[in-house]
C-alpha cells in the first residue's frame, strides 16, 4: 500500500476536538510513565493530588470521584488498592456511616513530593513554549467548552 494517503473528512470543529483528545491522551500516556516509577497510575496520582489539596488531606470518596470524573464504582477499587499500597486511608465518616472518607498518608505526600520535579519538566514539554497569556486564554477556552457541556 505504498503511496496511499489519508485525507481527513473531519470538520474544523471535529479536528479541534480530536486534537484536544490527542494531546490529552499523549499527556496522560507520557505522565503515566513517570507515576509508574512511584507505584502509581495516572488516576491514583490525581487522587493523591486532590487529597493533598483538601482540608486536612481528607475528602469524601464521592467528592474525589466527581472532581476526577471517575465513577463511584471505579473510585472504590482505586481507593482500596491505594490503601493496600499505603498511599491513603479509608475511614467511615462518624456523622454518617454511609460516607467514606479518604485521607492521604505520609507515604502519599512523599510520593507527590518526589514526583514534583519530573512532573514539572514533563508539563514544560507540553506548554513551556506558550506565553502566560496564551496559557490563560487556552485555559479560559477549555473551561468554557467544558462548562457548556458538563453533565450536572
Amino acid at each position: 500500500m505504498s503511496g496511499s494517503k489519508y485525507r481527513s473528512s473531519l470538520s474544523v470543529d471535529e479536528k479541534v476536538l480530536m486534537s484536544m483528545v490527542r494531546v490529552s491522551e499523549l499527556f496522560k500516556k507520557t505522565a503515566s510513565e513517570i507515576f509508574k516509577n512511584y507505584g502509581l497510575t495516572f488516576t491514583q496520582y490525581n487522587v493523591l493530588r486532590v487529597l493533598n489539596a483538601s482540608d486536612d488531606g481528607t475528602n469524601t470518596i464521592t467528592k474525589v470521584s466527581k472532581i476526577l470524573l471517575v465513577t463511584g464504582a471505579n473510585m472504590t477499587g482505586v481507593a482500596k488498592r491505594m490503601e493496600r499500597d499505603g498511599f491513603l486511608l479509608r475511614k467511615r465518616y462518624t456523622q454518617d456511616e454511609r460516607v467514606t472518607l479518604l485521607e492521604i498518608t505520609p507515604k502519599g505526600k512523599k510520593a507527590l513530593e518526589n514526583i514534583q520535579p519530573e512532573k514539572e519538566k514533563h508539563i514544560d514539554k507540553f506548554v513551556g513554549d506558550l506565553s502566560d497569556e496564551d496559557k490563560t486564554n487556552l485555559l479560559a477556552m477549555l473551561k468554557q467548552i467544558y462548562s457548556k457541556n458538563e453533565t450536572k
